[in-house]
């Protein structure tokens, strides 16, 4: 009975473990099955650096690359935005901060990082434009800036938790034997305690980013709107993720906008899986350089 009790949860827990695998699968085979029709009659070439999305007009023109620079662009300058403040806010926390101010300070990052992303557009939208669009004397507020600034707000709560347990893993006796050999309490923090804990931080990071490249209410409500490489950061753009929820209620079924919706779908997925890959690249050279892992 025993015996057959552990074959049966290795059993169950097999089929759940390739069961995100089955999933991933579907996903990919569906993107490709509803993008070809796209691909196949359009140059690869054409539809990725093409600078113009007009998927309605006659003839239409699927140029992605206007979308594929705004993500970008709001993404890295979420980046950073998040980077500075979830690091520093985790090193401070494990490092320098009294129970009673982690006490404070832990439950109010983990609520932010609770918060729906609905409520941060409608926080962009209402509160940050405006003054944004005031304080600089510019035509609007929506715009990149404003969404690299919410999506940064947005993203700091995920780095600074990730990258606080990161830290905290940190073997005590790192600290002290950098201190009995003289170094003070900047240089244990700077020199030992960040490269020990590199590997986790720079996966907070990769995910940081992953949550800005996927975000989609908050930049369709705040980044402006427009399907154009913008000039500066106060311009308004139109990312990827924006572009999918804005049109896909619009596209009819099985027309060419309805395959290019899927095909820009298509090509996010793709980056998102080059920035969790090379997000395993950096961590596993930390692990070895560390002698963590192979």
């Amino acid at each position: 009975m025993r015996h057959f009790k552990e074959t049966l949860y290795r059993w169950v827990f097999t089929i759940l473990a390739f069961a995100s695998l089955l999933f991933l699968v579907g996903i990919i085979l569906t993107l490709f099955r509803e993008s070809y029709p796209l691909l196949a009659g359009h140059n690869l070439h054409d539809i990725v650096f093409g600078r113009f999305w007009y998927p309605t007009y006659d003839p239409p023109e699927f140029g992605m690359f206007p979308l594929i620079i705004a993500s970008f662009v709001v993404t890295f300058g979420a980046m950073a935005v998040s980077v500075p403040i979830g690091v520093g806010t985790a090193l401070f926390l494990n490092e320098l901060a009294s129970e009673s101010q982690r006490a404070v300070l832990k439950p109010v990052i983990e609520i932010l990082a609770g918060i729906p992303s609905i409520v941060y557009g409608f926080f962009g939208m209402i509160i940050v434009a405006p003054f944004i669009q005031n304080l600089l004397d510019i035509p609007t507020g929506l715009n990149a800036f404003t969404a690299s600034l919410v999506l940064g707000i947005m993203a700091t709560p995920t780095v600074a938790s990730l990258a606080e347990d990161a830290v905290s893993f940190v073997p005590r006796s790192y600290r002290e034997a950098s201190l009995a050999l003289g170094a003070n309490r900047w240089q244990t923090l700077i020199r030992v305690v960040v490269p020990a804990a590199g590997s986790g931080i720079s996966t907070a990071i990769i995910l940081g980013i992953g949550r800005a490249v996927g975000e989609t209410m908050t930049v369709l409500m705040v980044a402006g709107g427009a399907a154009a490489i913008p000039a500066s950061l106060f311009d308004p753009v139109r990312p990827m993720t924006a572009t999918i929820a804005a049109e896909m209620g619009e596209a009819v079924m099985g027309s060419a906008h309805y395959h290019a919706l899927f095909a820009v779908g298509l090509i996010l997925f793709l980056i998102t899986l080059v920035i969790n890959i090379f997000a395993e690249i950096i961590s596993r050279r930390f692990r070895l350089k560390l002698g963590l892992g192979r």
